[in-house]
């Protein structure tokens, strides 16, 4: 999205978002309490479909004023982007935090790294391919995917609707609910000696994620239209709406991160990795209410702008807080209520800083290649007075 037609709140959500899994991922106190603070719905569901918002809405644009192809190299360039971001990321893991895991024999990191400290080549091979996916590096492969996958989605919109698309995508989702991935992996292993656990192809059900980012899609292409008009929900949808986010709110803090007891089937319904039915009504749910109160909310809330500078660079912020987390993770080891707080705030200031000044380095070269950008341009040819 160029500069001059951002919408600042856009940003600052990816911004929020991205504080947000900071603040989980990183090993410290403020880990449990930030983790999933709204609710039984995390950082990561806002994340992936506000990103799948803005790919439709500038994709789609795209599209429409410079053609299909132009719309698919976009997307291609994006999605090599990511590639080349998710293999620095696994370098570093690989080398930087893999060493320092095992010479300050740091569990929370061999156990993260597990399976390349048993297999290093498969897993250096199978990673490449996006199969092996660690913690923590188990986000960008989706999205990868997601990328690569949707201009075949937005052309096929443009022949033959929405329907088509929504409906396949929710029955993918309901099939993820009861072990399509697991049984289709199970089948590629009997054609395919497999050389990856189902479990460390990444925490994320794909089948079902997949239900977020298409839904995503699909709001940021029809908001792409021209004379789009905004979302209006019945009076009765937004109180049931309401009631639903109350309850998750006040139960997730009054209970913890898990609705019931360990063993619950009740907790499967929340569950984050499969995007259980009840935690995608729970998103739903904030999401009608962010929708309906966003005009109020942006005219009478004070703009943050340290929250626009990092959602302006959210994928060099993404990436630094990965790496951040990690070698926190190498350095302090897991979570732990005995350790200093004057260590937990030593992580968090530092954390924080480095995520700021990669933020402010990447959208002042960003302001400096758009600038040179629009200087190249040939300038208009004056119309000479007849």
């Amino acid at each position: 999205m160029s500069q001059d037609n951002r919408q600042w709140e856009l940003d600052a959500m990816r911004g929020l978002m991205l504080v947000l899994m900071t603040l989980t991922h990183l090993p410290t106190r403020l880990a449990s309490p930030f983790g999933q603070p709204l609710g039984y719905v995390s950082a990561a569901e806002g994340f992936v479909l506000l990103s799948a918002y803005m790919a439709g809405r500038v994709y789609a644009g795209k599209a429409r004023t410079q053609g299909a192809e132009a719309m698919k190299t976009a997307f291609f360039n994006r999605a090599l982007k990511l590639y080349a971001c998710q293999l620095a990321l696994l370098l570093f893991a690989f080398t930087a935090i893999a060493g320092l895991g095992l010479a300050l024999r740091e569990g929370a990191v061999t156990d993260l790294l597990s399976f390349f400290l048993e297999r290093p080549v498969v897993a250096m091979a199978s990673a490449g391919l996006l199969l092996y996916s660690p913690a923590l590096l188990d986000i960008l492969p989706i999205y990868i995917i997601f990328m690569l996958v949707s201009p075949l989605i937005l052309l096929h919109v443009e022949a033959h609707g929405w329907a088509g698309v929504m409906g396949l995508s929710l029955l993918l989702w309901f099939g993820a609910q009861f072990g399509l991935g697991p049984a289709l992996y199970q089948f590629a292993n009997g054609w395919f000696d497999m050389p990856l656990r189902y479990q460390d192809m990444g925490a994320f059900e794909i089948l079902a994620w997949q239900f977020l980012w298409v839904m995503g899609l699909w709001m940021g292409e029809q908001h792409s239209a021209p004379g789009h008009q905004p979302t209006r929900f019945p009076r009765w949808l937004l109180r049931v709406a309401l009631l639903f986010a109350l309850a998750a709110l006040f139960w997730r803090h009054a209970v913890g991160q898990s609705p019931m007891p360990a063993g619950s089937a009740i907790n499967l319904m929340f569950d984050k990795w499969h995007l259980g039915p009840l935690r995608l009504i729970n998103l739903l749910a904030l999401l009608a209410l962010v929708m309906y109160f966003a005009p109020w909310l942006k005219a009478h809330l004070p703009r943050w702008r340290p929250l626009e500078t990092l959602g302006k660079a959210a994928l060099p912020v993404f990436c630094a807080h990965l790496v951040v987390a990690l070698l926190a993770l190498a350095m302090f080891g897991a979570t732990n209520p005995d350790r200093p707080w004057s260590v937990d705030l030593l992580i968090l200031f530092v954390a924080f800083y480095a995520l700021w000044a990669v933020a402010r380095v990447s959208v002042a070269h960003d302001r400096r290649v758009a600038q040179r950008r629009r200087q190249a341009r040939p300038a208009a040819p004056t119309r000479l007075s007849p």
